[in-house]
């Protein structure tokens, strides 16, 4: 299944994605939900983020290709998976305008799988933590690297408004092992990576939040970026696309 989160005219709902058609459904993918019987053109709707997320983790440094830019940080690769989080108010959907605040510095795209919850999740094993997820989508864990090299938190340098892209919509049928995920800027392809290249993969993820913290359906985790990241300036587009799935792309605006 294909699941998206739509709007037409003033309306907002969920609907089933299938080829070019959207099929308007009521309730939600995350319990008893059924078709309207009505159906719209992809190209007549507006595409928003597909979760409005309670809770947002994200993992740090979960590519080894990703560690040395990050050594300065963080150090070595992690012994156990590092999560922390991004607050709700950061995501923004589909061709939303990420925007960069005014004394922020560089700022950073980071291309990401992201993992949605589909059901209350708590102390899992990894063996189980797959089946509490309802699918993937794409994600851009957009940083300012100076607030977060010289803060005590990373509260603003990965939460600021807009700082948190998802889209298009959610799949339920990847397997979060294999896709090929590729960032391109302005067009051209700044990262690419296979999630088989995670460090610690999305089943070790959710098992090991769900140990801490209770996972709600809606809920996502950002499995982490590979390579080397760099700067958004305005005017800037930055497209994450992952196999199987589709493109998130963002325009870049500087804060008025």
């Amino acid at each position: 299944m294909v699941y998206a989160r739509v709007q037409v005219g003033r309306r907002r709902f969920y609907a089933l994605i299938e080829g070019d058609v959207v099929y308007p459904i009521i309730g939600t993918p995350f319990g008893r939900h059924c078709p309207t019987g009505q159906r719209f053109p992809l190209s007549e709707v507006r595409l928003l983020a597909p979760v409005s997320p309670r809770k947002i983790l994200a993992a740090a440094v979960n590519y080894r290709s990703h560690l040395e830019q990050s050594r300065s940080l963080l150090g070595d690769a992690p012994a156990r998976p590092e999560l922390f989080l991004k607050p709700g108010s950061a995501v923004i959907g589909p061709d939303e305008p990420i925007v960069l605040p005014r004394d922020a510095g560089r700022v950073d795209y980071e291309g990401e799988l992201v993992a949605i919850i589909g059901r209350k999740c708590r102390g899992v094993s990894p063996e189980e933590a797959l089946s509490y997820v309802l699918g993937y989508t794409c994600g851009n864990d957009v940083s300012a690297r100076a607030w977060q090299r010289n803060d005590l938190q990373w509260w603003r340098a990965k939460g600021a408004d807009t700082f948190a892209p998802l889209g298009p919509w959610i799949v339920t049928y990847l397997q979060p092992s294999r896709p090929l995920l590729r960032t391109r800027l302005n067009g051209r392809v700044v990262q690419e990576a296979s999630t088989a290249e995670l460090i610690y993969d999305v089943a070790q993820l959710v098992s090991f939040a769900s140990q801490v913290m209770t996972l709600e359906p809606g809920d996502a985790i950002y499995t982490g970026t590979p390579g080397t990241t760099g700067p958004l300036s305005p005017g800037d587009v930055v497209e994450v696309e992952i196999e199987g799935i589709g493109v998130l792309r963002n325009p870049v605006m500087a804060m008025e």
